[in-house]
């Protein structure tokens, strides 16, 4: 069975739904968990001039809170919460052999057409991977 799940999360509001899929995971495994969100950069537009700087790093120091808030309530400690800046699935990928794991877990919404041609990042996650990878399909949204 599996001994290390990795969490892959945008902190969306659909990050609950996956949250209690890996509770329930981490109850019949007793795996170590680690986290780990991406921060995709901006494009590469004059920084200083629209002050993305400023942005991205808000967008990082938000992501860190949000994940070490994550980590106290699935009792993941601070070394095993990771905050990435990069390509998403390049990153992902890093990480999950990093720290070993044999299991990565992440929300997938369901695609069509140009989005499904064009690939999404659990399916990018799913071709590249090492490990076994769990695809949770997120519930439709109302709106």
């Amino acid at each position: 069975m599996y001994k290390h799940i990795l969490l892959a999360t945008d902190l969306t509001e659909d990050t609950e739904y996956v949250i209690e899929k890996v509770r329930e995971l981490r109850s019949l495994t007793h795996a170590k968990l680690s986290i780990i969100h991406v921060v995709e950069p901006l494009p590469g537009y004059s920084y200083a001039y629209l002050g993305i700087e400023d942005i991205e790093g808000q967008l990082i120091d938000e992501a860190k809170q949000s994940i070490e808030k994550l980590g106290q309530r699935l009792n993941v400690g601070a070394s095993d919460l990771f905050v990435e800046i990069g390509p998403t699935k390049t990153k992902i990928l890093k990480i999950a052999d990093d720290v070993n794991a044999d299991l990565i877990v992440c929300g997938s919404h369901g695609r069509h057409g140009l989005s499904l041609l064009l690939g999404s990042t659990a399916n990018a996650i799913l071709h590249g991977a090492k490990c076994d990878v769990l695809t949770v399909r997120l519930p439709e949204s109302t709106d």
